[in-house]
Formats: structure tokens, sequence, C-alpha cells
């Protein structure tokens, strides 16, 4: 029971030993403790408002990229619909471009179709001509051989002179 019943004098030694512990501990280690203590505190401190701000650049970041992202895409939008708009005018150009080469083409064929009606026309009357004048001419050697029908025919063409002026 000895243990539980401690005597004065080991109570006594025991309190000055606890007492020259607490003095060189208050002297020696309290202080760098304290220190160490105060140190910890302020870097974790500094660890928080380091976060904070790391965390507030963040966000900005976060906003800034969004900013620029949707700046981004309303310029792709304007491009594409510059794009969508020249494509169009250049089909409308390219459009306008062939009717009007077509009509060219067209206005050429047509005129080119018209010379050689003309050529052929005046063809067919050079060849019309040249057939009625063989036939007239061997009808009046037929009709002319004698001189009496010569007479006659130049007599019937000075009437006809003399009526029509």
């Amino acid at each position: 029971m000895e243990l539980f019943k401690p005597e004065f004098g080991l109570v006594f030694w025991m309190f000055v030993a606890f007492l020259c512990l607490y003095f060189i501990l208050a002297k020696y280690a309290w202080p760098f403790i304290i220190k160490s203590m105060e140190e910890r505190a302020d870097m974790i401190d500094k660890g928080v408002a380091y976060a904070q701000q790391a965390k507030s650049q963040l966000d900005n970041a976060k906003a800034e990229a969004d900013k620029i992202i949707a700046e981004a895409r309303a310029d792709q939008a304007d491009k594409l619909r510059e794009a969508e708009a020249m494509k169009t005018q250049l089909i409308e150009n390219a459009r306008a471009e062939a009717i009007v080469e077509a009509k060219k083409v067209t206005d050429a064929a047509q005129v080119s179709i018209e010379q050689m009606r003309k050529e052929s026309e005046k063809q067919l009357k050079q060849e019309v001509s040249e057939i009625a004048l063989n036939i007239a001419e061997k009808v009046i050697r037929t009709k002319m051989a004698s001189d009496a029908a010569q007479q006659e025919l130049v007599a019937k063409l000075l009437q006809e002179v003399e009526t029509n002026n």
C-alpha cells in the first residue's frame, strides 16, 4: 500500500524536482516551444492567406477564361456568318455570270443561225434564178427559133414599157 500512501519526504523531493524541472523548462524550453508554435501559427496563417489568394486568382482566371471562350465563340459565329454570306455571294455571282455567259452564247448562236439562214436563202435564190434563167433560155430558144416570133416578142415588150411609163 505504499503506492497509495506516499511518505511526506518522497512527496517533498518530488515537488522540489518538479519545481526545478519547471524552472529549467520555463527558462530554456518554453520560450523555444512557444516561439516555434507562434512561427508555425504564422506559417499556417500565411498558408491560409496564400490559399485564399490562390483561390481568388483561380476564380479570376476561370472568369477570364470563360470570357475569352465566350469571345472566341462569338468571333467564331461571326466568321461562320461571314463565310456563309461570302458563299452565298459567290454563288449568286457565279449564277449571274453563268446567265450572262449563256445569254452571250445564245445570242451568238442566234446571230450565227440568222447569218446561215440568210446565206442559205441567198444561195437558194441564186440557184432558183439560175435554174429559171436556164429554163427561160431553153424556152425562148425553142419559141424564138423563127424571126417572126422574135419580132412579135419585141413589139409586145415595147408596148408594156410604154404603158408602164
